[in-house]
């Protein structure tokens, strides 16, 4: 998932005003007695020429991206009769099944950055409809493993031609470029994301407990 490059310019919708897609054109904000606002980020490699503006032109651009993706997923989902996190827990226990070990609902929910029971219940839903099953874990008897049907195969395969057309233009920009950096890239921002959102609930601790 990236911002679109300069090859590729948003619409209007999207586009930061005054800045093209990479950023370029970002122009810093300022208060309404004319003074700049303050900065939203401090890290040296993240400013230019001391101002925030490209980077929250990209920020920008990743929350329109990903509010997108999110649509997405949804119209995916519904092709097959299914709610777009229905469909993203189906399509992730496909994906982690095979792997040594195989996948329970921890492991499941640790892969979608999603609680455990709210996992357990989607995935209940999709057991429901026969999607999925439930195996013993021959290595933690208190613990089952998770496997989609032949069914949910049928439908997850039906599905792929309109999947992979859809992920070429949704995609298209990083056509070309170091796929393994891209990949690099997304795997830090998860990562950084996650360490961002525990900060985000402790300063917000600290700042209750100081009121």
């Amino acid at each position: 998932m990236t911002s679109e490059s300069a090859s590729h310019p948003q619409d209007a919708a999207t586009a930061q005003p005054g800045a093209d897609a990479s950023g370029q054109g970002a122009v810093a904000d300022t208060d309404t007695d004319g003074r700049p606002a303050a900065l939203t980020v401090g890290l040296n490699g993240l400013l230019h020429n001391g101002s925030d503006a490209r980077f929250r032109a990209m920020l920008h651009n990743l929350l329109a991206f990903a509010a997108r993706l999110e649509q997405v997923r949804a119209r995916l989902g519904a092709m097959v009769g299914l709610s777009g996190v229905q469909y993203t827990v189906l399509i992730s226990i496909r994906h982690l099944q095979g792997r040594a070990g195989g996948v329970g609902i921890k492991a499941l929910a640790g892969h979608l950055s999603l609680s455990g029971p709210f996992v357990t219940s989607e995935t209940n839903k999709l057991i429901a409809q026969g999607l999925v099953v439930k195996r013993p874990n021959p290595e933690d008897a208190r613990r089952v493993l998770l496997l989609i049907t032949p069914r949910a195969a049928a439908l997850l395969d039906g599905l792929a031609p309109v999947q992979r057309e859809i992920n070429d233009v949704l995609f298209e920009p990083l056509a070309g470029l170091d796929l393994a950096l891209v990949c690099a890239l997304a795997e830090g921002l998860r990562d950084s994301s996650g360490r961002a959102l525990l900060l985000s609930e402790y300063l917000s601790q600290v700042g209750e407990a100081g009121r």
